[in-house]
């Protein structure tokens, strides 16, 4: 974050830019499908937690704008140790616990799609080319593939 502080605001921006557009996106997905698939309680959570994402990046930004505006000081994106009397405390402070409620409020989206994922279930069908991983399908013969069938029942 001090060395490359571009790349770090780049990668927020890019992982809570496009994660809130993605929010967005499957809270008006979730109001379309409503009742078919789902009830109206998941689209009202997802709705207010993709709220409460929007008010996070809404103070992470106007705070960390004050924060870095030149008022408190020069290098301020290199300081990591934050002393309680020192000039620019508070801008710091709620930028940090916006940043951490933002993180907070994606791993809460993610948690509404547990009753999406709990009407699903995956089922897998095994196989069987070879006797080994190192055989190619067509040196496979039909008398060691039915030792292999006679050998499995």
């Amino acid at each position: 974050k001090c060395i490359l502080y571009y790349i770090h605001v780049l990668g927020a921006c890019l992982t809570f830019g496009v994660g809130s557009i993605y929010m967005l996106v499957q809270t008006i997905l979730s109001y379309l499908m409503q009742p078919e698939l789902h009830s109206k309680d998941i689209f009202w959570a997802r709705l207010a937690v993709f709220l409460w994402s929007c008010s996070s990046i809404l103070t992470m930004f106007v705070s960390s704008v004050v924060l870095y505006s030149g008022l408190y000081g020069q290098n301020l994106v290199q300081k990591l140790h934050w002393d309680p009397q020192e000039r620019g405390y508070t801008p710091h402070i709620i930028s940090t616990v916006s940043e951490w409620s933002l993180a907070f409020s994606f791993l809460s989206f993610f948690l509404t799609y547990i009753r999406d994922f709990q009407k699903i279930s995956l089922r897998a069908v095994v196989s069987l080319q070879g006797q080994t991983l190192h055989e190619s399908p067509g040196s496979f013969r039909a008398e060691e593939q039915a030792l292999l069938i006679a050998g499995s029942i």
